[in-house]
């Protein structure tokens, strides 16, 4: 079993017959996901050649879920056109819709989670500005490399998309059941607490790495959620240990003020439930290694 995408899931690509959506279209297909169609309203109709495969382009996601029966959406649609493209996928309620543009602004991203719950939450939004989801061996939604790691029984959440990748690579032998790249924005669909409470009830997860950064107090929310909810172990790391106070680095929400939302602060908050915590990527994935080998 994999977390959110599965081997099942039904793929259609927003914004498709633009360069990014191309190339990645292709690698997503290279990957074995399920690549049903591609979303462009000023190209409705025509066929996309990709991989050797022939992909309708439909008008709008509704039209793409009526035809093919997608259940799951990429969006690679520019900056300024992806709130109008998000709230159509939440209009047409798809299940879930991936968004791996960075550059929305974020009072657009507050429109179009603001207009998510008010349909009732049934699209699941991951992102802005994240690498996508990946279930090793079985489907691959976004840009995250697919030959990097293998299948196995540690589910990924992670706010970077670098990092998601390294910690993917240094525990390939081990394997992931889903990767989740949840974005660093300070507006995000989907959340660490959403995935750690979706590994913790997938049967085929063990245990669970979690990825954050500086800024904000998700990891913190996400240490009260674990203390209160998760019995199945968890490694952290926290990116920014040598970040100066009072600066923007990186993401947009990865914002230090005083003490607050500093690296240190978060290590303490998820260790004192219980969390172990690498002060680099490579010891965070050799403390999993360590409960994966008991």
């Amino acid at each position: 079993m994999a977390v959110w995408l599965t081997e099942d899931s039904k793929v259609i690509v927003q914004g498709m017959t633009g360069s990014e959506g191309t190339k990645h279209t292709a690698r997503m297909l290279r990957a074995g996901t399920n690549v049903v169609g591609g979303v462009n309203a000023r190209k409705a109709g025509q066929t996309v050649r990709s991989e050797g495969r022939d992909l309708p382009v439909f008008g709008s996601v509704a039209e793409a879920m009526a035809q093919t029966g997608a259940d799951v959406s990429v969006a690679f649609v520019p900056p300024r056109f992806s709130k109008d493209a998000v709230i159509e996928a939440i209009d047409a309620e798809i299940g879930l819709c991936i968004v791996i543009t960075e550059g929305i602004p974020v009072h657009d991203s507050t429109v179009v989670w603001a207009h998510a719950v008010a349909k009732g939450n049934k699209t699941r939004i991951i992102g802005p500005n994240c690498p996508g989801v990946a279930s090793p061996g079985k489907s691959n939604a976004g840009i995250i490399p697919a030959d990097i790691t293998s299948p196995g029984r540690i589910g990924l959440v992670s706010k970077s998309g670098t990092l998601t990748y390294q910690m993917m690579y240094e525990l390939r032998d081990i394997g992931f059941s889903t990767c989740i790249g949840i974005g660093g924005d300070p507006v995000i669909g989907t959340t660490h607490i959403d995935a750690l409470e979706a590994f913790q009830a997938d049967p085929e997860t063990d245990a669970i790495v979690m990825i954050g950064e500086i800024g904000g107090d998700a990891e913190e929310r996400a240490a009260a959620y674990i203390e209160a909810n998760v019995t199945k172990p968890v490694v952290g790391y926290v990116a920014g240990f040598t970040a100066p106070e009072g600066k923007t680095m990186g993401h947009a929400g990865a914002i230090v003020s005083g003490s607050s939302g500093t690296a240190e602060a978060k290590k303490e908050a998820l260790e004192k439930v219980g969390v172990r915590v690498g002060k680099t990527p490579s010891e965070t994935a050799r403390l999993m290694r360590e409960i994966m080998s008991r």
